[in-house]
């Protein structure tokens, strides 16, 4: 059995090999082998696809969709020249981004997946920011919403609601992380565009029957990839050779199949892998690492939904799926870190007592606020020593 098995790996390995050489041959193979795997179990294809439709229309469509109307209000109503003037010095100068890139930070804060893409991308189309600092502002602003980290990832999959404070701050110190490390071909100061100050033409109800159609077909294109990659993590679940291969790697590795299992379907889809990974025997530590991997990393499914707003642009998705592999590990990195301190301060005595919800809430609130002007210390103290 084992030879057979590893026979089988080096088989794939040689074709994919092969197949890599040439796109279309390789996604044909791809469709064809999902097309005989549909008419050999069309109930499990029928089932994911019914699973897809319920998340997408139960937890995606609610809040994306009128996030996405008001928004594109926003945008019409010159939106993005106000943000700049609020919220360009606090968050963009730190990043070394142009100040109109505020508005697509602070949704990609507040909205999450893929919203933030989105928006840069509109940046760019409008000519508010260049191609460079596109490619840069898609790895800054692309993230996990507050709301699933500390609602599905946080209360409903590890029981805790610290954790979940823990793992968002995390994802925004990481995120931060990433937009010092990320290199800049200008600096700041000369390729920050002026936002042009427009008046709409349009009257409200115009741009408002507007904003429901742009929101309306975006939401129908996102829909569509949370289904087939439903249908597809569904496919490998219920696939002999792909449990066989992640027995395989678990006895080789030591780990748990939940672990392995997880950690590959996240890759594709996050929800559900972080979903069985926070479900597994592991220990916390190894959870952590995992489950703050792949929310940052995002999954192949969020990947495609970038790529499809990014995909008339020169935008290389292999640079953009290379840095999130990156950031997802320094969120990790954090993560543990952070979760090692909040052991350290909760085991000890003299803080044994219990915190209520709202106490936490406003010490984490403060620590963010706090998260958020540092970076401008360290940049002016930098300025004052002229370090380059």
């Amino acid at each position: 059995m084992n030879i057979l098995f590893y026979t089988f790996l080096l088989a794939l390995i040689f074709i994919l090999a092969f197949v890599l050489k040439d796109r279309n041959t390789f996604v044909t193979i791809v469709c064809s082998i999902l097309i005989i795997q549909i008419i050999l179990s069309p109930k499990v294809c029928m089932d994911g696809a019914i699973s897809g439709a319920i998340l997408f229309f139960y937890k995606v469509f609610p809040s994306l969709f009128s996030f996405l109307i008001v928004s594109n209000v926003i945008i019409r109503c010159n939106g993005i020249s106000i943000y700049s003037k609020l919220f360009g010095n606090i968050l963009c100068f730190p990043l070394r981004l142009p100040k109109s890139c505020s508005f697509a930070i602070v949704i990609s804060i507040l909205c999450g997946y893929p919203l933030g893409a989105k928006y840069a991308c509109d940046l760019y189309e409008n000519g508010s920011i260049s191609i460079d600092e596109l490619q840069r502002l898609l790895n800054i602003a692309s993230n996990s919403s507050p709301l699933f980290i500390l609602g599905s990832v946080g209360i409903s999959m590890f029981k805790s609601s610290q954790i979940g404070y823990l793992l968002l701050l995390s994802n925004l110190i990481s995120c931060m992380i990433m937009g010092f490390i990320l290199p800049a071909k200008q600096n700041y100061k000369h390729s920050s565009k002026m936002v042009m100050e427009t008046k709409s033409s349009d009257n409200i109800g115009s741009i408002f029957k507007n904003s429901i159609e742009s929101s309306i077909k975006t939401c129908l294109s996102i829909g569509g990839f949370v289904t087939v990659f439903s249908v597809v993590n569904n496919i490998f679940e219920n696939n002999l050779i792909f449990n066989l291969i992640t027995k395989k790697l678990s006895s080789i590795l030591g780990l748990s199949n939940d672990i392995i299992t997880g950690t590959i379907l996240g890759i594709i889809e996050m929800t559900n892998g972080c979903n069985l990974i926070s479900n597994s025997q592991a220990d916390i530590y190894m959870k952590i690492i995992l489950v703050s991997f792949l929310f940052t990393f995002s999954g192949f499914s969020i990947i495609s939904q970038v790529y499809s707003f990014t995909y008339k642009f020169k935008v290389s998705m292999k640079k953009y799926i290379f840095r999130k592999a990156i950031h997802g590990i320094i969120c990790s990195l954090i993560s543990i870190v952070l979760f090692k301190i909040y052991e350290r301060y909760t085991s000890m005595e003299m803080f044994s007592y219990n915190l209520n919800p709202s106490t936490y809430k406003g010490s984490f609130f403060i620590s963010i606020i706090l998260f958020l002007i540092l970076p401008i210390i360290l940049f002016k103290f930098k300025r004052s020593f002229h370090i380059s």
